[in-house]
């Protein structure tokens, strides 16, 4: 998972934050600036600099995710995993040796590549969830809510590992 770092902000992080608040009041904004830092802890490498002079050039259908590009190009990243597929043509992608997965393809091949891997990880996500606890049928509900319904159908066939 590669995030982006502009100008001594991480620009990816914060696009998420701010629209996870903005969609989620409840949520607590210092919780949300610790999992960045988290992340950026637990993952490494994840920063990518110095993409900025790619961004330009690019041509997206929505020139607000050409760092987005960018940033997968400098990292030779072979896919980008976004919900908005529409704003990232294959056509223009190929070129970068690049593809776009929707999150729930994205789910399933990481499936596909390490299930019981993928099922300890499910697990564990499950049961950090603690205010409230949730139950795997109600956390593969959460799922399908948020436009996974192919990984929850899978998960449903292991629900009493998750």
């Amino acid at each position: 998972m590669t995030f982006i770092e502009q100008n001594g902000l991480k620009r990816i992080h914060d696009e998420w934050i701010s629209s996870l608040a903005s969609n989620r009041p409840d949520l607590d904004r210092g919780k949300l600036e610790k999992l960045r830092s988290i992340i950026n802890e637990s993952v490494e490498d994840c920063l990518v600099e110095k993409y900025e002079p790619l961004a330009a050039p690019l041509n997206l259908p929505d020139p607000d995710d050409c760092h987005v590009l960018a940033a997968a190009i400098k990292a030779q990243a072979q896919i980008i995993v976004t919900y908005n597929l529409k704003d990232f043509p294959a056509e223009i992608l190929r070129s970068f040796d690049i593809e776009t997965q929707h999150p729930d393809d994205f789910f399933l091949n990481q499936c596909d590549l390490q299930l019981g891997a993928f099922l300890v990880i499910v697990k564990r996500i499950r049961e950090s969830l603690k205010k409230p606890p949730k139950t795997a049928k109600e956390y593969l509900d959460i799922l399908r809510r948020h436009s996974l319904p192919k990984t929850a159908e899978l998960l449903e066939s292991y629900i009493d590992l998750i």
